[in-house]
């Protein structure tokens, strides 16, 4: 019987305001496209990195972004100089920093599943600022426990940092489930310790096609509906 939730941060709980940064570069360098195709092309180029590079979105962005802006432009059909998009960006930046948010649905749905009678809980790689991410969206509210790579010298797919959570909160794996968006990370390293996990994808199986068999939800707000359901183990 699940008892106990652990959910990822990125793109599970939170997310930035990247999408509207980059249109804002794209008009000052005289390219246009819709929100929504920005959108399909962020989601597009990080599976693409989750997939092929697996662990590099993680690191420091100087180390991988000259890279990742060519996928994203590839993925939008526009073939714009990098350092021209770079620099723009930074400058842009400046003045409207990126910041992450919660998504809609992200607090009324862990406090609904609080009011279930499940703990809630947080897995995620990430570096120091997670706390502070968690805090100025007021979601540490709604946790019981907080496991964090960069506090706890480990991080997915590694089965120990989920082997960590289980010993803190006091469960067994088969009393949890785990949601997160990232085949690689959470499904792969949940998986290894018999833990249950949902896999969220807002587009199907764009980006995730070679997981054809992976049952994916579109977001947060499906999980109280799949409690009860059979999940990937």
């Amino acid at each position: 019987m699940i008892r106990y939730l652990w959910f990822d941060l990125g793109y599970t709980l939170v997310r930035t305001n990247r999408e509207a940064v980059y249109g804002q570069v794209l008009k000052q360098l005289g390219a246009s496209r819709s929100m929504d195709e920005i959108t399909l092309a962020y989601h597009q180029t990080d599976k693409l990195f989750m997939r092929q590079f697996q662990g590099v979105l993680g690191k420091n962005s100087r180390t991988f972004m000259p890279w990742y802006i060519g996928t994203l432009n590839y993925n939008l059909q526009l073939a714009l100089p990098i350092d021209d998009v770079m620099q723009v960006q930074r400058s842009i930046v400046r003045e409207q920093p990126l910041e992450w948010s919660a998504f809609e649905h992200t607090k009324p749905t862990l406090h609904q599943l609080r009011s279930l009678g499940y703990r809630i809980g947080l897995i995620s790689n990430w570096d120091t600022s997670a706390r502070e991410v968690l805090a100025r969206n007021r979601l540490d509210e709604e946790l019981d426990d907080i496991i964090i790579s960069s506090e706890v010298g480990m991080e997915k797919p590694d089965p120990d940092i989920f082997r960590l959570a289980l010993s803190r909160a006091g469960v067994t794996a088969d009393q949890c489930l785990y949601v997160g968006d990232n085949y690689y990370d959470d499904v792969v390293g949940s998986r290894q310790i018999g833990m249950g996990c949902l896999l969220i994808n807002p587009y199907g199986t764009c980006g995730i096609e070679e997981l054809a068999h992976t049952p994916v939800i579109s977001g947060i707000h499906e999980v109280v509906s799949c409690l009860g359901r059979p999940v990937m183990k």
